[in-house]
This record gives C-alpha cells, structure tokens and sequence, in this order.
C-alpha cells in the first residue's frame, strides 16, 4: 500500500496538513510581561501585558477590570491585552495581587 499524502490539488491548490491540537497550548515561560510601546501611536504611551495563558473571553473580562481600575482605556489585540498610558507599576500590583508572576519589561 501507498500512504503518500496529497500536497496538491488542480481543482483547490496547494493542501495544507491539518493539525490536531490537544489541550491548551502553554504560552512563554508563564511568567507575564508588562512593557511600554509608543512606536506607530503617535508618541502616545501603552502599556501591553503579554504572557496570559488565557481565552479571548477571559482577555476580555481582565482587560476590563483592568480599565476601570487603571482609569483609562484600552483593548485586547492578537492575545495581548493593550492599556493606553504608562500605568505598568499598577498593572503590576494588580496582576500580582491576583497570585500571577509579574514582570515589568523594556525600559
């Protein structure tokens, strides 16, 4: 028997392998990161938290617990939650008073 897999199509093109995925896909070292981005937003300052092991719907919930305790905006983006300003000293309060390993990267 022949077990070779099909890589191309002429009716579809090219056919990419599917891959299964079991359980959740562990992100870094668990260890979040807190750092300051101003590039491409005008010289505005953001504070992106990236390293959450977490669903778009828990991102969601903890980005907008964040905003109101923080005072300001902000949005989640590519799994990284995104807060306008430079607040990451209390981000890092915040995270850490929630039991997460907080640290602040970047200058």
């Amino acid at each position: 028997m022949n077990d070779s897999k099909l890589v191309y199509s002429t009716d579809t093109g090219r056919i990419k392998e599917q891959k299964s995925t079991q359980g959740p896909i562990s992100k870094g070292d668990g260890i979040i990161r807190i750092r300051k981005e101003t590039k491409g937003r005008k010289g505005k300052g953001m504070s992106i938290i990236d390293g959450l092991a977490m669903n778009d719907a828990e991102l969601k919930a903890l980005c907008t617990q964040l905003k109101k305790q923080c005072g300001c905006g902000g949005s989640v983006k590519d799994g990284k939650i995104e807060i306008q300003g430079d607040v990451r000293d209390k981000l890092k309060q915040l995270l850490e008073a929630k039991g997460m390993q907080v640290k602040l990267a970047g200058g």
